[in-house]
């Protein structure tokens, strides 16, 4: 039996609104995919935390510039959740460590590290970069 997956995908603006709707498709997507609702509020940060580097560093890197894409991939029958945010930056991830409690920003891997199975970073031949984590939605 071929396990059961779906996807989906919502291509942004690299702009500040785009972490809001980035959090309203994946709650309402995950939502539909009955997913229970505290995995989707950990879901929703997840995607807050990494649309919100690509929008950062997209906005600030010259001279790449494109859509930021979120893909959010049910798993393994609903046991796992991937998620994707791409950008056309090529600067690699930087995990910052624990920031400063009085820092405005640096924690966004950290957070997206202790709530994820595993996250990493790929380079598609496409150009630009790949910032994934996986979470898992049963105990292990």
């Amino acid at each position: 039996m071929t396990p059961q997956h779906f996807v989906s995908r919502l291509e942004l603006a690299a702009q500040k609104d785009a972490v809001r709707w980035a959090r309203r498709h994946a709650r309402d997507v995950l939502s539909i995919w009955r997913v229970p609702s505290d995995h989707i509020e950990t879901a929703t940060l997840v995607v807050s935390e990494l649309v919100t580097n690509s929008v950062r560093h997209v906005s600030a890197a010259t001279p790449a510039t494109g859509p930021v894409r979120l893909a959010l991939i049910l798993r393994h029958r609903g046991t796992h959740l991937i998620v994707e945010v791409a950008d056309p930056d090529v600067r690699p991830p930087v995990h910052q460590g624990l920031s400063a409690p009085s820092a405005e920003s640096g924690r966004g891997l950290f957070i997206v590290e202790s709530v994820s199975k595993e996250w990493g970073y790929y380079f598609p031949p496409t150009g630009g970069k790949v910032v994934w984590c996986m979470l898992a939605l049963v105990g292990e």
